[in-house]
């Protein structure tokens, strides 16, 4: 099955598209493909941000749920999205004011690995959806450079990964698991320095898709 473009599905609803196809023994229709928030988010800002791309979404689950070509298709970059709600506003209202006056959106995943070092993606990409200032944050990372970094922060948690990304409103990005109250206030106040845990310069780091969008 060819690959269809994103420009008509991800027109089509506001948060989740299915593509069915009709199983004929029992008459039923079953799921193809579906698009999920992250992926309609992250589509949608390609979509209007870079006019000259094409966008394709996989008919299987390969570990790649967006494909970006340039506009004769001859050069492409593949994207992994992972959406999580704004944490921000569900679970640290009882918090320090700090974290919610200079805190934009705060995301929390759970990954797998050996999926992140077996990545065929070119670039992961975590979508922060700010609820109470109306935002949306993109940290577009390569798996290996995302690997590198989780296993220096994680201290020998081989398998399972859980990552808290924090996006602060001077446009720093901070991975903040296991961190002190102390050092997560330094962030709020951007008074914080650690090198493996500064995601700021992948935060919103469209440039491959703009290069494509160029090409």
């Amino acid at each position: 099955m060819a690959f269809p473009s994103a420009r008509m599905l991800l027109r089509t609803a506001p948060a989740l598209f299915a593509v069915t196809s009709l199983d004929v023994q029992s008459r039923k229709m079953k799921p193809m493909f579906s698009i999920h928030a992250g992926e309609y988010l992250a589509g949608s800002y390609i979509e209007k941000k870079f006019r000259h791309v094409n966008l394709w979404v996989p008919a299987k689950d390969t570990g790649i749920d967006l494909l970006v070509s340039n506009r004769t298709n001859r050069k492409t970059v593949s994207l992994q999205v992972k959406f999580s709600k704004d944490f921000l506003v569900a679970h640290m209202q009882k918090q320090a004011p700090e974290f919610q006056r200079k805190l934009r959106a705060c995301g929390w995943w759970t990954l797998n690995s050996e999926k992140v070092r077996r990545s065929h993606a070119d670039y992961w990409v975590f979508v922060l959806q700010g609820f109470a200032n109306a935002s949306v944050d993109y940290v577009v990372i390569p798996p290996q450079e995302l690997s590198r970094r989780l296993l220096g922060i994680q201290r020998g948690r081989q398998k399972i990964w859980q990552v808290y990304l924090w996006v602060t409103n001077t446009n720093r990005c901070w991975e903040t698991r296991d961190l002190s109250n102390a050092d997560r206030l330094l962030i709020a106040g951007d008074k914080f320095s650690n090198t493996h845990r500064d995601f700021s310069k992948f935060l919103n780091a469209w440039g491959s898709v703009a290069h494509l969008n160029q090409s």
